[in-house]
């Protein structure tokens, strides 16, 4: 989609180029490039023809994610939308909760700051996703707000783990993940073997069964279309820009009546 805006719709009413303000803002956000990486053990990872990924998990341990830093930086409560499409057949697996992880994987991880040196991992992990699925999710941080946050992979222990949080919880917290490993155990999203991590992933996978996709010849989980979207500074500014034209457009009016 492309926008833009002609100088002369400053003489158009102004609930005009208020409209056209909001486009602009919403045409300016920051997209999220993602990357699959594994995490933990030997699941497989392919390229699905068209564009996409395969993740196949065929053993309980066995974790991957997409991830992405694009919009490291930004708050949780920033988040606009955070998505992702999945086109293989869910309905093959129990949608039953607590029993139901591959009906409704993948799960969201965000690893977060608090801007004192600590870090943690907020996760979706809930009954709630059966209600929100819908050939994947697409969820914003009104969305997000009142679902379960469970905290894992806290570095030290001055943030217990477990779900007694919403994500509103940590709205003014930062997106943005590590770069050592203060945290204990395995399954927090980096690449295997490196202190790499992304502020936002989509994770396949977990300690028990309950993600495991099939057999390694079996269909693994086929997603498409992850993303990320935060308002950008600029469309903030181009916004306010557009409103003092508003402005001094109404006060050339007013002299002229």
């Amino acid at each position: 989609m492309t926008c833009s805006i002609r100088k002369n719709s400053l003489r158009l009413p102004a609930r005009i180029v208020f409209g056209a303000a909001i486009a602009i803002a919403a045409c300016h956000n920051a997209n999220a490039d993602f990357l699959p990486f594994t995490i933990r053990d030997a699941p497989v990872i392919n390229n699905v023809a068209g564009g996409g990924w395969e993740f196949v998990i065929s053993a309980g341990g066995q974790k991957a994610a997409l991830g992405s830093n694009d919009i490291n930086g930004t708050t949780v409560g920033d988040i606009a939308s955070v998505k992702i499409t999945r086109t293989d057949d869910h309905t093959r697996f129990d949608s039953t909760p607590p029993a139901n992880g591959q009906f409704t994987a993948p799960y969201l991880n965000l690893w977060v700051t608090d801007g004192l040196g600590d870090f943690a991992i907020l996760s979706d992990v809930s009954a709630e996703l059966n209600s929100k699925y819908d050939n994947g999710y697409d969820f914003s941080f009104a969305d997000l707000s009142s679902m379960t946050a469970c905290v894992y992979e806290t570095s030290g222990t001055w943030l217990a783990n477990g779900c007694g949080h919403t994500f509103a919880d940590f709205a003014s917290w930062t997106i943005q993940g590590p770069t050592t490993f203060p945290w204990a155990g395995t399954g927090a999203p980096h690449v295997l073997g490196t202190n790499t991590t992304y502020g936002v992933n989509w994770v396949f996978g977990d300690t028990l069964s309950n993600y495991v996709s099939g057999g390694a010849s079996d269909v693994g989980y086929i997603v498409s279309d992850a993303g990320a979207t935060v308002p950008e500074p600029g469309s903030v500014a181009l916004f306010l820009t557009v409103l003092v034209g508003i402005g001094v457009t109404s006060r050339r009016r007013a002299a002229k009546a």
